[in-house]
């Protein structure tokens, strides 16, 4: 099908929808997937338009949040919903590193992200201005937590009608990060791939904008600004490998986007970048197609405290596979232990508390250092999506608890001894 751009895109960068699998292009409506092969569609520029017009000065005299990248995003407004999202920092990691044997280690912290404090609120941002330009009025998400949160958030700041889906057993902190916003909040008693088809269905029956189902291919496109501000950030230079957590893949193939995209546009000069992905032990069916050299993914059913990548049928796995394989880079798996001490090693290095995701990530970093697989010369960035703050009930009984004492300075001499003395055989215990 020819895709018709329209009079709202006449003036933007995105032409039309396109499938992945067999090419075929569709007009700029939401539409996810291909009615001739059912493969999924994405978002396709005019790249000589952007080569022309787009330069470095032009996005840093940009707002700082994702929208100083608009012209590599789908949408056509020039006033898209901005609640400050973006522009997070890239921290020089040094202490983490040291503790590795790494050189040149950075944190992309999305830990920290507006105004829900994950990476969903780039995808989000995008997916709802261009819900808004395609004339809907309620939204709605399949999501394992954060992506309920950002939904709610910005659809309260945009004005628009929301209904959120999550599975029923979520962190507490993600429930309420949703409940505030006062969305409609549907809790099913199910996994995430259920809550996802059962959001199919209502997409289908109701007319909404969802936007991780029929707004998906605008949605995915705000994952490349992670992409986009770690170039920017390291001086408008490509890393030598990053390290990002894998739930429905896309998050990898959206970073790999990014870097493409600058490059062919002229703003970085290329180069191979190794991408290497994170997932849980207890779902980890992009990792298990990877280590078995398949050219498919087989679903599984989730059992992890990594509840936010906890997706037994990733849709873009396949395609995250390739990347790794291309690039010459790998995906491992950790248990929810190494998650835990993932989470905990990164927040007593770095000061930075993230949530299971993250751990998971750090853990499989780690890993990959003691394995040989990243070289200690290389420029590394890990991806933090998540804040710790969400899901407090992963590390509850493994951090230890507060020294309790009378207000009275013999009291506190007491506890500051016992204090140290825990210390050094915690120590101990580590050197043996």
């Amino acid at each position: 099908m020819q895709a018709t751009t329209g009079t709202q895109a006449a003036t933007a960068s995105f032409k039309n929808l396109k499938c992945k699998e067999c090419g075929a292009e569709y007009e700029l409506q939401a539409s996810h997937v291909c009615e001739f092969c059912f493969g999924p569609l994405e978002v396709t520029y005019d790249y000589s338009n952007l080569r022309n017009t787009v330069t470095r000065q032009t996005i840093q005299a940009g707002p700082n949040s994702i929208w100083r990248y608009r012209k590599f995003l789908p949408v056509a407004s020039e006033n898209p919903i901005d609640v400050g999202t973006g522009m997070t920092p890239l921290v020089r990691s040094h202490r983490l590193a040291r503790r590795l044997g790494l050189k040149k280690l950075y944190i992309k912290n999305d830990a920290v992200n507006m105004p829900t404090l994950s990476f969903k609120d780039r995808v989000v941002s995008v997916a709802l201005t261009r819900a808004k330009e395609l004339g809907f009025s309620t939204v709605s998400c399949a999501s394992t937590g954060n992506l309920a949160n950002s939904t709610a958030a910005i659809a309260a700041h945009a004005g628009l009608d929301c209904c959120v889906f999550i599975p029923a057993d979520l962190e507490a902190g993600k429930i309420l990060g949703s409940l505030i916003y006062s969305p409609t909040l549907m809790a099913v008693k199910g996994n995430y791939d259920q809550v996802n088809r059962l959001c199919s269905e209502v997409a289908n029956t109701h007319g909404w904008g969802f936007v991780n189902i029929n707004l998906r291919p605008y949605y995915s496109e705000g994952s490349k600004t992670l992409g986009f501000e770690v170039a920017e950030q390291l001086g408008w230079e490509l890393p030598d490998h990053i390290v990002a957590p894998l739930a429905s893949g896309s998050l990898f193939t959206k970073i790999y986007k990014g870097f493409n995209e600058f490059t062919e546009v002229g703003l970085v000069e290329g180069k191979k970048v190794r991408f290497s992905g994170a997932q849980a032990e207890g779902c980890s069916p992009i990792y298990k197609a990877f280590k078995e050299d398949r050219d498919f993914i087989e679903p599984v059913k989730p059992n992890t405290i990594a509840k936010s990548i906890a997706i037994g049928n990733p849709a873009d796995g396949i395609y995250a596979v390739e990347i790794a394989k291309k690039t010459g880079g790998n995906i491992e798996a950790v248990n929810d232990t190494e998650i835990i001490e993932g989470m905990k090693l990164l927040a007593e290095t770095e000061g930075i508390f993230t949530e299971t995701a993250g751990g998971t990530t750090i853990a499989v970093l780690k890993k990959l250092v003691e394995a040989g697989k990243i070289d200690p010369e290389e420029t590394t960035v890990a991806y933090i999506t998540g804040n710790g703050l969400k899901t407090q009930e992963a590390v509850q009984g493994y951090i230890g608890e507060p020294l309790t004492i009378e207000a009275k300075l013999d009291s506190f001499e007491t506890a500051l001894e016992r204090s140290r003395t825990l210390e050094r055989l915690e120590w101990q215990q580590v050197l043996v």
